[in-house]
């Protein structure tokens, strides 16, 4: 099963300040051992929400809004994307992540949510889109 574990935003994370020297030792050691395991799909740090923007969807109407957003416990500061046997396995896992704290001492946490698989859309994913989503999948293009 893949799970996208999500760190989620702090205010030091939206002011753009940076983990301390020793806090990329600590958090490459870890993402080492997720790669040398072979469970690590994928994994990045993103910009502050400044950085970005929102578009909604109403109807047919679109609206984009740019960056900053104020509900910072909402945003996610990066992710990891993981292959594990299960969601016990993943808590387990990343209950040993080399998570920095804010210097306001606020703490921070991650989400672990389970992706989506073909086999969880039932009878609606038709055979022919099973396909296309597994040649996707096979070339790289999930």
């Amino acid at each position: 099963m893949r799970f996208m574990v999500i760190m989620k935003a702090t205010a030091d994370s939206e002011a753009g300040v940076k983990p301390a020297t020793e806090d990329f030792d600590t958090m490459g050691a870890f993402i080492q051992e997720l790669i040398d395991d072979g469970v690590l799909l994928a994994a990045d740090g993103l910009a502050p929400s400044s950085d970005g923007a929102r578009i909604y969807y109403e109807g047919d109407k679109q609206t984009v809004v740019d960056g900053p957003f104020t509900e910072t416990k909402e945003l996610i500061a990066g992710y990891w994307l993981v292959e594990m046997k299960s969601l016990e396995e993943a808590v387990e896992r990343f209950k040993r992540c080399p998570i920095s704290q804010p210097k306001d001492g606020s703490g921070t946490n991650l989400e672990i949510r389970r992706a989506f698989g073909p086999d969880d859309f039932g009878d609606e994913f038709t055979p022919e889109q099973r396909e296309a989503a597994e040649k996707r999948e096979a070339a790289g293009n999930v």
